[in-house]
C-alpha cells in the first residue's frame, strides 16, 4: 500500500495559504543512549540537568491540546532518543488519543517487546530509523557506544517481524563513507518502501565548539556528495529531471530583502524539549523563539512567527550573491542554517555554497 504524504491531500495548499499548523515536530527529550559523532543536539542519557528540563507528560498533552485546536493533525515524536523517557508509552498513547497522526524517530537501540507490542496495537503513522552503519564496527565508530550495533540491529529485526511501518534513512559521514553502498544495500534489503541518505551536516543547536569541530571534520567534500548523490540512480535522475526548477538562469530577487522563502512556520513548527517554540528545528536565533511554559501556542503562532517571517536583511553582500543565486534551490543555506555557521540570518557559508555549486555542475553536465 502506497502511505500518502500529508502535503498529498487536496485541502493541503489551501489550508497552508491560511497558515493552518498541521504539524509539529515534539522533542519530548535531548538524551540519547549514542554520542554519535555529528548530532546536532544530543546530551548523555543520564544528564540530570537535562532530564530535569523536559517537558513533563501533562505539558505535552496540554501543547498537543493547543495544537490540535489550531488544526494540527500529525505529529513527530523525536529526541534525542525518545524512548529513553520512562514515561514514552503514556506520551505515544495520549497523542494517539489526541486524534493526531503519530510518527516516531529512532535509532531503535532501545526498542523492546513492549514497545513492538505497543506499535502493534496502535499503529504509528511510521518510524524512521537511521542506520550509522552496516558492520558493528562502522556503526559502532559513529555512535562511539559499544555494543550498539547488536542492539540497533536487534530493534529493528523486532519491529520488521511485527510488521510496523518502518522506514529507513542514513547520514554520509567521514566515518562511514566508505560503508555506503553497503548501507543503502542493509537498508533496501530491509524495506521497498523507503531508504534515503543526507550528506549535509549542520551544526549544534547548543553552539558547543568541540562538538562542532568534530561535525566538520564529518562533512564530507562536495565532489565525495556528488559522487554519492550520481550512485544513486533514483535520487540523481530526480535531481537531473528537475533541472529546470532547481537551476534557474534568470533566478532574480533583486530589490527584495526578506530573509525567509522556505516554508517555516508556514504549515508546520517544532517544540523542543524545553519547551522552545521554534518554526523549524534548526531556528535558534536570538529573538525568534519562545517557550511555551510562558507563552500559549496561538500566541506564538499569531505573533512570533509573523514577525520572524517577516524579517530582512541589511547585508549588501548577501543581497548582491545568495539572494540572486541561480541554484539557491541546490543549497543547504537558509537563514537557521546561517546562523548556526556564523551567528548571522543572512551569514556567508561557503561550504554550502561549494556543495550547491558542485551539484549544479554535475546536473548541467549530465
Amino acid at each position: 500500500m502506497t502511505q500518502l504524504e500529508i502535503q498529498q491531500f487536496p485541502l493541503w495548499d489551501k489550508l497552508k495559504a491560511k497558515r493552518v499548523p498541521l504539524s509539529f515536530d515534539l522533542e519530548i527529550t535531548a538524551r540519547c543512549n549514542n554520542d554519535c559523532r555529528h548530532c546536532y543536539i544530543n546530551l548523555p542519557a543520564n544528564d540530570a540537568n537535562a532530564r530535569a528540563r523536559e517537558l513533563t507528560r501533562d505539558e505535552i498533552f496540554d501543547i498537543a491540546d493547543q495544537a490540535a485546536q489550531l488544526g494540527a493533525l500529525w505529529c513527530l515524536v523525536t529526541g534525542g532518543e525518545p524512548l529513553l523517557r520512562d514515561d514514552f508509552t503514556d506520551i505515544y498513547l495520549g497523542l494517539k488519543r489526541k486524534g493526531l497522526f503519530v510518527s516516531v524517530f529512532t535509532n531503535a537501540t532501545t526498542i523492546r517487546p513492549e514497545h513492538v507490542a505497543l506499535f502493534k496495537k496502535y499503529p504509528p503513522r511510521d518510524i524512521e530509523v537511521t542506520i550509522y552503519g552496516s558492520t558493528r564496527e562502522t556503526y559502532e565508530r559513529v555512535t562511539r557506544k559499544p555494543g550498539s550495533f547488536a542492539a540497533f540491529t536487534r530493534g529493528l529485526d523486532l519491529l520488521f517481524d511485527a510488521g510496523v511501518n518502518v522506514r529507513l534513512k542514513a547520514m554520509a559521514l567521514r566515518s562511514n563513507l566508505a560503508d555506503m553502498e553497503a548501507i543503502a544495500a542493509f537498508g533496501r534489503a530491509r524495506t521497498k518502501d523507503f531508504y534515503r541518505f543526507d550528506p549535509q551536516l549542520h551544526l549544534r543547536f547548543d553552539g558547543d565548539p568541540v562538538r562542532n569541530e568534530e561535525i566538520r571534520q564529518e562533512r564530507l567534500t562536495p565532489t565525495e556528495i556528488v559522487a554519492l548523490e550520481r550512485a544513486d540512480e533514483k535520487r540523481f535522475g530526480a535531481l537531473v529531471a528537475g533541472e529546470d526548477k532547481l537551476i534557474n538562469a534568470e533566478f532574480n530577487h533583486v530589490g527584495c530583502d526578506h530573509l525567509f522563502h522556505c516554508g517555516a512556520g508556514n504549515g508546520s513548527f517544532n517544540i523542543s524539549y524545553d519547551g522552545t517554540f521554534r518554526l523549524c528545528s534548526s531556528l535558534w536565533a536570538h529573538g525568534a523563539t519562545v517557550n511555551l511554559r510562558a507563552t500559549r501556542l496561538r500566541d506564538a503562532w499569531a505573533t512570533l512567527v509573523p514577525r520572524v517571517r517577516d524579517l530582512r536583511s541589511r547585508d549588501p553582500e548577501f543581497l548582491a550573491t545568495c539572494r540572486q543565486c541561480p541554484i539557491v534551490n541546490l543549497c543547504l543555506h537558509c537563514p537557521a542554517h546561517a546562523h548556526l555557521e556564523t551567528g548571522a540570518l543572512d551569514g556567508a557559508t561557503p561550504y554550502f555554497c561549494a556543495v550547491a555549486h558542485a551539484r549544479a555542475a554535475a546536473i548541467q553536465n549530465d
